[in-house]
């Protein structure tokens, strides 16, 4: 299930990191074209939306946030705050996806909020945060070998165990 591109080692956290809003927009836009009654087309689209946003959630928590308040020192041009409320309701959304299946009632609307919450995010990401932590001088490099590791690292696991993750601490 990796998703290691041969060069993601190589590339600076913003692409490696705007790489992943791109597939999991993907995603999102297999599910809205997906068929009504396709129920296992569904249910696993929203599976890997799930998985990918629980790594990306986790890698944007533990290096990214803190490494961009550093390097832009201290001030937030998002509100990290803002954006740390925005994965736990993601985080919270994808845990309903452990009881709620395909063709049960709420499942579409459920994935359609946590489309939209997550499109919102990336926009502010993308407008602002991203071109600012570009231009702070920040080694990109060096902070895109350590996102691309620690997301390995956490899709290796989520195919050793063989589900989704919403959190994870290790």
């Amino acid at each position: 299930m990796s998703t290691a591109t041969p060069d993601k080692a190589t590339t600076d956290a913003i692409a490696l990191l705007i790489e992943d809003h791109r597939a999991v927009d993907k995603l999102f836009d297999a599910f809205e074209r997906a068929a009504d009654d396709d129920r296992d087309a569904k249910g696993t689209l929203a599976q890997r939306a799930c998985e990918k946003l629980s790594v990306h959630a986790i890698v944007e928590e533990e290096i990214l946030y803190p490494a961009a308040h550093e390097a832009l020192g201290g001030r937030d041009v998002i509100d990290v705050d803002e954006a740390y409320v925005e994965h736990f309701l993601v985080k919270t959304l994808i845990a309903r996806f452990d009881t709620l299946k395909p063709g049960q009632r709420g499942f579409d609307a459920t994935f359609k909020v946590l489309t939209e919450m997550v499109r919102h995010h990336v926009e502010e990401e993308e407008k602002s945060l991203f071109p600012e932590l570009r231009k702070s001088g920040a080694d990109l490099g060096a902070l895109g070998k350590k996102l691309a590791a620690r997301m390995e690292a956490l899709e290796q696991k989520l195919e050793a165990a063989g589900s989704k993750m919403v959190g994870d601490k290790t």
